[in-house]
């Protein structure tokens, strides 16, 4: 199939000099249009369709960022090139500021312009022509470290390079490589959730263990208290990785962004994850030391985290940190409680440590397990990001960070654990008595498929209550989750596709640390 050659509009005042470079692009298969004023250009972008326009910046009359405001009137994102003999600093960001695509300064060469309009209209076809030799090198380094019985370290590289392709098909048609890649991620989630399954308990007793969840609090907020620098913790209940990978861009106008890791405990639930990540204990030292702020019998999430404030005051009073002014602690459930923390946050003279936890993905999750239109908006990971994206550049955190951003206090941002989109169902044996959670169970006479999920009959190994000998715990593995026998095709067809949590996956365990200090405000 012939290649339909692209049109260009060449606006210039001389452009009877630009002969030969005109007649070197159309011996290269482009339409090129001159005119040599911008009042003409623009009455020929009224009545044509152009792939480009090559725009000279000094011309008589009519010059050429005047021109530039008229194009971006009638064709807002037509890739325009300005053609300048002026490299002036507050030019070239005027510019910029009109979406130009590039630049060429004069003189221009003949060859210098086809590779510039190459470059600005066949970008994506290059990338695209590129992506198989690319992904073909990462896939085989992806498949040689995951066959070399990689460790912590190891898979959270994997997992980041699995993202970044996830980023790059996100950006691109469809290139043939998308089945494999998914493929790649399920064979890696398979062999990350035995890894775990066969070291947990190791990294319980502190042999070669990642940070986990009882840690974040000591290494990334303790150490700024002790220097007497102002910190916001904030917890984005259920933020992936990926999630805070598409929201990053958005905050590096206004911060220095470090980003470190953790490994949520197991299960990675709320109730769990993000206890232990506020009060520094595992569940099983909670219950034991404060049984009054352990409530593990609760569906209700305001019920059984109702107690953060108070772990996390235990937590500073151990590690003999007294803050002056004290703590300051706040959760956001809703756009109102956004508000008044954007109305606190602005109104604070001075702040020693304030944590908030926000809610809003974990809600998100729920709920589009039970909503027909969030789930046509959000059908799978790659909208998920962009959903999460949306919500964020809108959203009261947003507001809450810029504000933090003037002042001069360290952020720490982090979650509590991740989710996975479960598409595999796994049989469950439980009494009445049994939590209800798709992707963990609590309950005493349990029963699973082994291959499919890790049973725990000794919860004091696993760091986890164990109010008498016949209680134990069901996790799942990968990307199940469980269901009765009784019923089993009406409940795997309503639950098939939901963005679960609880369980072993990289989704719901490799969490984000992110520490950020604000830029210099001009």
């Amino acid at each position: 199939m012939q290649n339909i050659a692209h049109k260009i509009l060449w606006i210039d005042d001389e452009i009877d000099a630009l002969q030969p470079h005109i007649l070197f692009l159309r011996e290269k298969s482009y339409e090129v249009t001159p005119v040599s004023n911008g009042a003409d250009g623009i009455s020929l972008l009224k009545e044509s369709h152009y792939d480009a326009v090559l725009l000279d910046q000094v011309m008589p009359g009519q010059d050429g960022m005047t021109t530039l405001d008229q194009i971006r009137e009638i064709a807002p994102i037509l890739p325009v090139i300005m053609v300048t003999q002026n490299s002036d600093d507050q030019l070239v960001n005027e510019a910029l500021g009109k979406r130009i695509s590039d630049f060429l300064m004069k003189p221009i060469g003949i060859a210098q312009i086809d590779s510039t309009l190459r470059r600005v209209l066949d970008q994506t076809k290059i990338i695209e022509g590129q992506v198989p030799l690319n992904y073909t090198q990462d896939f085989n380094q992806i498949r040689a470290a995951k066959e070399s019985n990689p460790d912590w370290r190891k898979w959270t590289e994997i997992y980041l390079k699995l993202l970044e392709w996830d980023f790059e098909f996100d950006q691109l048609a469809q290139t043939g490589l998308e089945e494999t890649h998914l493929e790649q991620k399920k064979e890696c989630n398979a062999l990350f959730s035995n890894y775990v399954q066969g070291n947990y308990t190791r990294w319980l007793r502190g042999e070669d263990s990642p940070t986990l969840s009882v840690d974040v609090v000591d290494k990334f907020v303790i150490p700024h208290l002790r220097e007497k620098r102002p910190v916001y913790f904030i917890v984005v209940d259920c933020l992936r990785l990926d999630h805070w990978m598409a929201i990053e861009s958005l905050l590096q106008p206004y911060f220095y962004i470090d980003r470190d890791y953790y490994f949520s405990i197991l299960p990675s639930a709320t109730l769990y994850s993000r206890n232990a990540l506020f009060s520094g204990l595992f569940p099983q030292e909670i219950a034991e030391r404060f049984p009054q702020y352990w409530q593990e019998d609760s569906e209700d999430e305001t019920s059984t985290n109702r107690y953060e404030r108070h772990l996390l005051q235990q937590k500073l009073q151990r590690a003999g940190i007294k803050l002056k002014p004290g703590l300051r602690y706040f959760k956001v459930f809703d756009v109102k409680g956004g508000n008044e923390f954007i109305r606190q946050v602005s109104s604070f003279d001075r702040i020693s440590l304030s944590a908030l936890v926000v809610n809003f993905i974990d809600i998100l999750t729920h709920q589009r397990s039970q909503s027909d239109v969030l789930q046509q908006i959000a059908p799978d990971e790659s909208a998920f990001r962009s959903l999460t994206k949306s919500w964020f550049a809108h959203s009261a955190l947003f507001e809450i960070l810029k504000i933090v951003a003037a002042q001069d206090a360290t952020v720490v941002l982090t979650s509590d654990h991740g989710s996975v989109l479960c598409n595999r169902p796994s049989r469950a044996f439980g009494n009445r008595e049994t939590s209800t959670s798709l992707r963990f169970k609590v309950g005493t006479s349990l029963g699973c498929d082994m291959d499919q999920a890790i049973y725990i009959d000794n919860p004091k190994q696993y760091r986890l209550p164990a109010e008498s000998s016949s209680k134990n715990y069901i996790i799942a593995k990968e990307d199940y989750y469980f269901v009765y026998p009784n019923q089993f095709n009406e409940y795997t067809r309503q639950f098939r596709g939901g963005f679960q949590h609880g369980g072993i996956s990289t989704g719901e365990l490799i969490i984000p640390v992110i520490t950020m200090t604000p830029r210099e405000q001009s």
